[in-house]
């Protein structure tokens, strides 16, 4: 454990990479999310002394404590990259640095200037390696690398810690070249985990490692059962697709299953992850079945609307992943604080 370093948490959603941070001795010092809902829950679960910043374009780097770490679930845009020749005649400055503006990567890069941290964590979807023909992520990674900075790059699958396939790309940078490599992680064999670790029970009985928090009978509301309705639409939009050829349609999975991806649209219809019942249509997850499904512990507090839950849940990352980062890059940290003590001494 790397104790006492400081951290910043940036696009923070419900915490995720908060938790990751913590679990190795970190303390936040910062944190900004715009989602009004987004910062009812941090609240809810996290008791700072000092208020959650909203949209972070508007907060001066100044203004953000000094920190250690930089931690950040930043939103992909699509970036432009105009000529260095067209930039030169209208006078402008150019390289990654002027190309990431206008993007909400672009306020990583400038808190990442201002303070020079002595690491950062980042984390985005798979797809960002591919965006827009590579040039979005060879925009990032050469804006990272600019400011000195040595970047590792890992795209990891949450499988190997909870029963759900959810590939995301892991951005790890120290200020300093300290060896650190993504070999060190320790990933448990993908698919061990089924969905049985994080369902209540059909018969109402509790697992003794998830006790039941969605209502006083100890069964899964009726509500969240598909209406004969929607099941009959999904499964004839599955069969329309299938004859066509296509892959699109529900996702149905039992105790002993893993699941597709869980995604902020989770709310509208469920389709991607379906629980399979006795003698009546499937249901969707509850809440607290997302939130086990995503790494949070049951004592997560879940203070919103079920539509904003499912958004939270599917917006965020999954926890024992980011937590199996921060491990590894604990005594990289401690390295390059390390180090910059020693120059601090020397001057």
């Amino acid at each position: 454990m790397t104790k006492g370093f400081t951290f910043i948490d940036l696009f923070a959603g419900i915490g995720g990479l908060r938790q990751a941070m913590e679990s190795i001795g970190g303390r936040c010092v910062f944190t900004s999310e715009w989602d009004r809902y987004a910062r009812l829950t941090y609240e809810a679960n996290y008791r700072d002394n000092r208020p959650i910043e909203g949209d972070i374009r508007q907060v001066h780097a100044a203004a953000i404590a000094a920190h250690d770490v930089l931690c950040a679930g930043f939103p992909c845009q699509p970036f432009s990259i105009a000529g260095v020749s067209k930039k030169n005649s209208l006078g402008r400055l150019h390289g990654f640095e002027c190309e990431a503006q206008g993007t909400l990567f672009y306020d990583v890069i400038r808190v990442l200037k201002h303070h020079r941290p002595a690491a950062f964590l980042l984390e985005n979807v798979k797809n960002l390696k591919s965006h827009d023909r590579g040039k979005t992520y060879e925009i990032i990674f050469g804006a990272l690398e600019s400011l000195g900075y040595t970047v590792k790059a890992q795209v990891i699958d949450a499988g190997h810690f909870l029963p759900q396939h959810r590939e995301r790309i892991v951005l790890a940078g120290f200020r300093a070249d300290t060896g650190f490599s993504f070999d060190a992680l320790q990933l448990p064999e993908k698919g061990r985990l089924k969905m049985r670790s994080i369902l209540h029970p059909q018969d109402g009985t509790e697992l003794p490692e998830f006790p039941y928090t969605e209502g006083s009978t100890g069964r899964v509301s009726d509500k969240y059962t598909l209406t004969d309705h929607l099941w009959g639409y999904l499964q004839g939009y599955a069969d329309k697709h299938k004859a066509a050829g296509n892959g699109f349609g529900f996702g149905l999975v039992g105790p002993d299953d893993t699941c597709r991806t869980l995604s902020a649209r989770y709310h509208k219809d469920g389709s991607e992850i379906l629980i399979l019942q006795d003698r009546k249509p499937p249901r969707r997850l509850t809440p607290r079945e997302c939130a086990r499904l995503m790494g949070y512990a049951d004592t997560f507090r879940i203070p919103v609307s079920d539509t904003q839950a499912y958004r939270q849940f599917g917006n965020s990352v999954a926890v024992p992943v980011f937590t199996e980062v921060a491990r590894i890059m604990a005594p990289h940290i401690a390295r390059v604080m390390d180090m910059k003590g020693k120059e601090a001494v020397a001057v």
